[in-house]
């Protein structure tokens, strides 16, 4: 089990408002793991998306969505996550706090089947990663490095279904559409080199709110 412990006293407090103590540790001792099981990993690897929470070094929080194809995360061993950073719109605010602060929280969610899985742990962010070649369209490699592993009560995920893959997801052998907003007028000249030359507005992707 990781060496800080599972609750700290603000959970604590509530719990014993809500008589929920004895519940939360029953809890932690059948549910929290340190390693992923291959259940873990076949689930993991099936999603397409998950959020990551992160925060800086003075405890401001961060969370962003991250998605890909499936398979764009990989369970590389009992206790590593990782998976590609993409072109975004160039805040790196989660990869940013993680080099400040390596703590980050990752949820993953399956709306067709109704189920969710926590991991959290640390986190390190390298653009020399072997693996970066194994991901086309990659910027930087994420790992994270599991402290706990454990399931939530899937009670209030809404049934959903995908429609469709992100036509943006990289993926080998293919070039994605150029997002509309690095065509506007106010970013135009702010972008890196690489991304001015003659893009191609795209309508579809009008939000530069990738981070």
């Amino acid at each position: 089990m990781a060496e800080d412990p599972m609750y700290h006293e603000g959970m604590r407090q509530l719990q014993d408002a809500r008589q929920t103590r004895p519940l939360a540790d029953r809890l932690e001792q059948v549910t929290v793991r340190t390693a992923f099981t291959e259940e873990d990993r076949a689930f993991i690897e099936r999603c397409p998306m998950f959020f990551v929470a992160s925060a800086d070094t003075h405890g401001q929080p961060d969370c962003s969505y991250k998605g890909g194809l499936p398979g764009f995360v990989r369970v590389v061993d009992g206790h590593t996550l990782v998976f590609p950073d993409y072109d975004g719109n160039g805040m790196y605010r989660s990869w940013g706090n993680v080099l400040v602060n390596p703590q980050v929280g990752l949820l993953f969610l399956d709306f067709e089947n109704s189920r969710r899985i926590r991991v959290n742990g640390t986190a390190q962010v390298r653009e020399d990663d072997p693996l970066r070649a194994e991901y086309p369209g990659s910027v930087f490699i994420v790992r994270v490095t599991a402290t706990r592993i454990f399931p939530n009560c899937p009670r209030y995920l809404h049934k959903m279904q995908l429609v469709e893959y992100s036509a943006y997801a990289p993926r080998p052998n293919y070039t994605p559409p150029v997002p509309a907003w690095k065509t506007f007028d106010a970013f135009r000249d702010s972008l890196p080199a690489r991304d001015r030359p003659d893009v191609k507005k795209d309508e579809s992707a009008g939000n530069p709110g990738k981070s």
